[in-house]
């Protein structure tokens, strides 16, 4: 059983109202059990909503609250995204998920890499939700490294 982002499936739930479509990924997981999640709404966001960046920190930094997680206009989403990724680790217990593809970059599932606080380039590290899970010994995967 496999958590997968649900903008990867095509469901359109991005930030911008669009998806992020991943053939190759959704011709991968059709035969597998898989749980379609997005964090950001499952924190209460809607689509469409303003992007949001980790300011001072990565999603790690986050949980023990020493960033936030705000959007381009300045608001502080930080409580949203981290109802969104302790409800995704619910579900990940419920049907016992012991793996997640979640969206490259993003800083709510982004693994390893995120976008920086500029919103024009990225930095090392991983999205809210991704710390969580990681530190519950789930392995996060993105569609860039699930093969």
């Amino acid at each position: 059983m496999k958590l997968v982002s649900t903008c990867l499936l095509g469901i359109e739930c991005k930030y911008d109202g669009k998806s992020n479509k991943c053939n190759y990924l959704i011709k991968k997981v059709r035969s597998e059990q898989i749980i379609p999640i997005c964090p950001e709404q499952l924190g209460g966001l809607t689509t469409p909503r303003d992007r949001a960046r980790i300011v001072a920190g990565e999603g790690i930094d986050v949980l023990k609250g020493k960033a936030k997680v705000m959007t381009y206009k300045g608001k502080d989403v930080t409580k949203q995204y981290l109802k969104g990724a302790k409800e995704t680790l619910k579900i990940a217990k419920f049907f016992n998920a012991k793996e997640a593809i979640l969206k490259a970059d993003s800083p709510s599932c982004g693994c390893g890499q995120i976008y920086a606080e500029d919103f024009s380039d990225k930095k090392q590290g991983d999205g809210t939700t991704t710390a969580l899970l990681k530190k519950h010994n789930i392995k996060v995967k993105t569609e860039l490294t699930y093969k």
